[in-house]
C-alpha cells in the first residue's frame, strides 16, 4: 500500500510563524514528489521487543550504557527525593539539581545554609549514591524572578531564557545576539547568551489501533505530519499524548494513510502537550523509519523526571530513535511570535548528530529501563528543534526537511501540569 502525499495549506499564524523564523515549521508538510520517499507501511503490525542501546563509547568509562543508565536511575530517584522535600517544606534556598552520571554523582546546589531535614535527608541518600551538596550564588526563586524581569524589559528580543541548574545565573537566547545582549547588560545576575539559537515548533508509518507512541500521524484539516507520544489515561479514558502546536482541539487526528485515530479533545498550547482521543497501548516504536520488517516497539513502564546530565533518547517517527542526547537546561521559557512556551528542557546529541527533525513533533523522549534497556521510561514529547543547529536527518530523507542536533522538549511535568490526573499507560 503506498501512503497517500501529505498536502498542506498553513494557517495564516503558521505563515506568520514560519516567515518570522525563517524556516519551515517542525512539522511534516510533504506534497506529491516527496511522497515515495516514505517508507512502504507493514501489512501486520508486529510486536516485537529489541533492545535499544547506542553504538560507540559509553561515557564516563562505564563499561556498557547498561552501567551507565543503572547509576543514572539510582541518581534520578534520589533527585526525585530532594525535589520532593524542597517542595513540601517550601525551602527557598533551593538552587537546582544536576545529575552526573559520568562522575557518578548527584550535585544539589543551595545558596546559604542547608536547612536540617536537607541535611539528613541527604546523609540517607549517601547510602545508596554519592551526593554533593555545593554552594549557589542565587536561589531558583531569585534566578525566576530576573528572569521575568528581563523578558518584560526586553521588548521580544529574548527567545528563549532558563534557570542554571547550578544557580550560577541564567542562560538566554535571541535572534538578534548583539541585541539580547545589550537587553540583558543591567541583569543583576550572570546571563551567558548564546549565539543563532532559533527554536521552531519541531511514522512510524501505518499503524492501527491500539496506537502506540513514536508512529506518524497528521491533521486531517491542515496536513500538518507530527508523531505519536505515549499512551496515557485521563478522565477514565485512553489517550495519546502528543505536541499542541500539531494542531487544534476539535480537528481529527489521522495515520498517513488516512485511517482516524482520534479527535484532538483536550490542548494546552503553553505547556505544549495535546490529547488524542483514541484506542491505544503502552508501547513506543523504536526502529529505523526506513527500516519496515522487522518493525519493533518497547513497553512502556513508567515515568522520569529531567534532570541536569540525563542521557536521554528520542523516537520521533520521521527520525527515528537517536540516543547520546543529553539534558543541558531545565525549566526553559521560550518567546515565539504567537505565544510563550513554558516548561521546556533542552536536549542536544552529544555527537553533533541528528537529534530530532520536522515530522518528530509530539514523538517520544525516552530512557531505556537499564537491566535490559528493552523497556522504556516516559520522560516527555518533542517539542521544537533549534533551527541553528541543522545536520542531516536521519530515518526518513526528503528533500527540504529540516533536522537539528538540538532540540526542546516538554517534559512529562508538563503533562501532569496541563491535564491534572494524567497518567503513564504501561505495556
Amino acid at each position: 500500500m503506498k501512503i497517500p502525499p501529505i498536502t498542506s495549506r498553513a494557517s495564516r499564524s503558521t505563515g506568520r510563524l514560519a516567515v518570522a523564523l525563517g524556516v519551515a515549521l517542525a512539522v511534516v508538510a510533504m506534497g506529491a514528489a516527496q511522497a515515495t520517499a516514505a517508507p512502504v507501511p507493514s501489512p501486520v503490525k508486529d510486536a516485537i521487543t529489541r533492545a535499544i542501546e547506542p553504538v560507540g563509547r559509553v561515557p564516563g568509562g562505564f563499561a556498557s550504557w547498561k552501567d551507565l543508565l543503572a547509576t543514572q536511575e539510582k541518581l534520578v530517584k534520589a533527585a526525585d527525593r530532594v525535589t520532593a522535600a524542597v517542595k513540601t517544606q517550601d525551602d527557598t534556598g533551593f538552587a537546582g539539581i544536576i545529575a552526573a552520571p559520568e562522575n557518578r554523582e548527584l550535585r544539589v546546589y543551595w545558596k546559604g545554609d542547608t536547612p536540617e531535614h536537607i541535611s539528613a535527608l541527604v546523609g540517607r541518600l549517601r547510602r545508596d549514591v554519592p551526593v554533593s551538596v555545593l554552594p549557589a550564588a542565587y536561589s531558583a526563586r531569585e534566578l525566576e524572578r530576573e528572569m521575568n524581569r528581563l523578558v518584560r524589559a526586553s521588548g521580544g528580543a529574548i527567545t528563549s531564557i532558563a534557570p542554571n541548574a547550578d544557580g550560577s545565573g541564567l542562560t538566554a537566547s535571541g535572534a538578534d545576539y548583539g541585541l539580547t545582549r545589550a537587553k540583558v547588560a543591567d541583569s543583576a545576575v550572570p546571563v551567558t547568551v548564546e549565539a543563532g539559537v532559533t527554536p521552531a515548533p519541531a511514522s512510524r508509518w501505518d499503524d492501527t489501533a491500539p496506537w502506540l507512541g513514536g508512529a506518524a500521524w497528521r491533521n486531517a484539516g491542515t496536513g500538518r505530519g507530527c508523531s505519536t507520544g505515549f499512551a496515557v489515561t485521563f478522565g477514565g479514558a485512553s489517550w495519546m499524548l502528543s505536541a499542541a502546536h500539531c494542531g487544534s482541539v476539535g480537528q481529527t487526528a489521522t495515520d498517513p494513510t488516512g485511517q482516524v485515530i482520534g479527535p484532538i479533545a483536550h490542548a494546552n498550547t503553553s505547556r505544549d502537550v495535546m490529547l488524542i482521543r483514541a484506542g491505544t497501548a503502552g508501547r513506543v516504536y523504536n526502529n529505523n523509519p526506513g527500516t519496515i520488517s522487522p518493525e519493533f516497539s518497547n513497553p512502556v513502564v513508567g515515568t522520569s523526571a529531567s534532570y541536569v546530565g540525563m542521557w536521554l533518547c528520542t523516537s520521533g517517527a520521521s527520525s527515528g530513535t537517536i540516543c547520546l542526547c543529553q539534558v543541558k537546561l531545565t525549566n526553559v521559557t521560550i518567546y515565539l511570535p504567537d505565544g510563550v512556551l513554558y516548561g521546556l528542557v533542552l536536549l542536544e546529541n552529544s555527537t553533533r548528530k541528528n537529534a530530532a527533525g520536522q515530522g518528530d513533533s509530539g514523538g517520544p523522549v525516552e530512557t531505556p529501563e537499564p537491566s535490559g534497556t528493552t523497556r522504556q521510561y516516559a520522560v516527555g514529547v518533542i517539542s521544537l528543534i533549534d533551527t541553528s543547529a541543522q545536520v542531516p536527518c536521519t530515518g526518513y530523507v526528503v528533500n527540504g526537511r529540516i533536522c537539528s542536533w538540538r532540540l526542546y522538549y516538554s517534559p512529562w511535568s508538563n503533562a501532569t501540569a496541563a491535564f491534572p490526573g494524567i497518567a503513564i499507560m504501561t505495556g
